[in-house]
């Protein structure tokens, strides 16, 4: 994956936010939202493509997806796409040009799962994370690699009531497992289903702009 050609250059950088799409998307899913959230022209935004994979839910179509999602609700997770889109993210961050302490990672439904992975896990001190309509996967590892350097990371968790793909207590079963282990998580429910809306765009500016 390489961010090149995503990246909204701005004079003067002193914070990067690195926004990974949804199923099936591409960067400019997201790319919209960016005058919304009214941040400094010093804030530069990333939007990575993920790599083109079969997805077992979609008849093995192949599409975008950070890793292969095999049934529909928990389960059996693809846990070797999910650690090689922490791997991506991992190198995204190490090439932002700024310090991870003013690096936010942001997704939405597959990409708000990848960055939730991987923030959990850096070992470097982040600014926040902001996960959108998602869960965290692979929660049974979560305890043994978690990293001391973002225990206290600050966690926007946004979530439509309506939501048909990610049922909102999937959604909600991730923020309390967050929750017991001490994580400082910012939950927000909309009257959506499975996208954003200008309420949620207002949260995460406000948000965005508590942490850089």
């Amino acid at each position: 994956m390489t961010a090149g050609q995503y990246v909204k250059l701005f004079p003067m950088t002193d914070a990067t936010i690195i926004w990974l799409h949804g199923l099936g998307a591409d960067h400019s899913d997201f790319e919209p939202i960016v005058p919304e959230l009214d941040l400094p022209p010093s804030v530069r935004f990333v939007f990575p493509d993920a790599p083109i994979r079969a997805v077992t839910i979609n008849q093995g179509m192949r599409m975008r997806a950070w890793y292969d999602i095999l049934q529909f609700g928990p389960g059996p997770e693809d846990e070797a796409g999910i650690r090689e889109s922490q791997r991506a993210v991992e190198g995204l961050i190490e090439a932002a040009g700024v310090p991870p302490e003013r690096v936010v990672l942001a997704g939405f439904s597959q990409g708000g799962a990848i960055v939730l992975h991987t923030a959990l896990r850096y070992p470097r001190r982040l600014a926040g994370v902001v996960a959108l309509s998602t869960y965290l996967p692979l929660q049974g590892t979560l305890k043994a690699e978690c990293a001391v350097e973002n225990q206290s990371l600050p966690v926007f968790m946004g979530h439509g009531r309506f939501d048909e793909l990610i049922p909102p207590p999937r959604a909600a079963a991730s923020r309390d497992l967050l929750l017991k282990m001490s994580y400082r998580v910012d939950w927000h429910e909309y009257p959506m289903p499975h996208s954003v809306c200008m309420e949620e765009i207002a949260d995460v500016a406000a948000f965005l702009r508590g942490v850089l």
